[in-house]
């Protein structure tokens, strides 16, 4: 099953209030009419109203719009499952999550400079396979290789400088844990787009760089900062409380080093764009893909996805419209049954 709008699910927050109102709704009815006068009197002065006819109506109620919150969700459920054959490359997305990528010498800062353009990317693509991977001073897999762009910006979005533990940036292991993303023995056309600053704390990038062109993957590097550099904040819920500071208690200034990514890119043969145009550097991508060759490969996905809405909505309006002749009073039927042994 998959959920359009998964947003939706938030008005699910909605039931508990109206079970509360309504509580409070029924307690303040029963403080009133004890005030009014003896409870008992008040009961044979309205014999034909019902106790269980205001639950019924709640109930209804909430069925209703658990209804219609599910129909504005939309489940989707597919049939079965089935290969696809695809035509398209492996693309592999390589980002920087290091400090430094914190700074605001680009806005909002470089890490989410790095998201917005990758995003960007991935709405331009068609049939490409694509995963993640993030880095800083060491490399940890963040998506595999998938044709589900979904949940690939899912995971993109959620991505941060607390997700990698060791500090500096190692983009020789971006390079290295990214090239066992790629199958060695498909004939996919297979791209790196690597994501940085540029910052190197590491000396063999530009060896495995290398040994990744020997593997047939071209690498296209994106930099993101300035060459004037910034500081790099450290905040806490929104608020700047420090700035990051070396060894020698000096105020970090991380600049953006082109070189170290262009001498990268032309180890496989790739290029180098500066990534502070989001819109250049979506069409540079978008030119570079279509001089690659795409290679048909092979998909497993559920068919035959069909919206259910309807069954949603038809059922939450069927309720509202019944609850229009649910009464407050006593139902005859019901009353003859006696069900709770009244005194008649």
């Amino acid at each position: 099953m998959e959920l359009d709008e998964k947003i939706y699910l938030y008005l699910l927050f909605i039931l508990p209030l109206l079970v509360l109102l309504f509580l409070y709704n029924q307690y303040w009815k029963r403080k009133k009419q004890h005030e009014f006068g003896d409870l008992e009197l008040i009961k044979k002065l309205s014999p034909e109203k019902s106790i269980f006819k205001p639950v019924l109506k709640l109930v209804v109620l909430i069925l209703a719009l658990i209804g219609i919150i599910l129909g504005l969700v939309n489940p989707k459920m597919g049939t079965k499952m089935e290969t696809v054959k695809r035509e398209g490359i492996d693309i592999v997305f390589a980002m920087d999550v290091s400090k430094s990528m914190l700074a605001e010498d680009v806005a909002p800062n470089r890490l989410d400079k790095s998201k917005q353009i990758v995003s960007q990317i991935i709405n331009q693509l068609g049939n490409d396979r694509i995963g993640i991977v993030a880095y800083a001073g060491s490399a940890f897999p963040v998506l595999p290789i998938t044709t589900d762009y979904g949940v690939a910006k899912m995971f993109l979005q959620s991505m941060n400088t607390e997700m990698v533990s060791s500090r500096g940036t190692s983009l020789d292991e971006a390079i290295s844990l990214s090239a066992t993303y790629f199958d060695d023995k498909s004939k996919t056309s297979k791209l790196l787009i690597l994501i940085s600053d540029g910052e190197d704390h590491s000396e063999g990038a530009e060896t495995a760089a290398e040994e990744a062109n020997k593997l047939g993957i071209k690498i296209i590097t994106i930099g993101i900062g300035t060459e004037k550099g910034s500081t790099i904040p450290l905040k806490r819920n929104g608020i700047v409380e420090s700035f990051q500071r070396d060894n020698n208690n000096e105020v970090v200034v991380t600049k953006l080093n082109e070189e170290s990514l262009t001498t990268i890119a032309k180890a496989t043969k790739g290029g180098y764009i500066n990534g502070n145009d989001t819109k250049k550097v979506v069409e540079y991508i978008k030119n570079t893909l279509n001089t690659i060759q795409k290679t048909e490969f092979e998909s497993t996905q559920m068919a035959d996805f069909q919206s259910q809405f309807q069954w949603f909505l038809g059922f939450a309006f069927m309720l509202l419209f019944l609850d229009v002749f649910f009464l407050e009073r006593k139902t005859n039927w019901v009353k003859k049954l006696n069900l709770f042994n009244e005194k008649q």
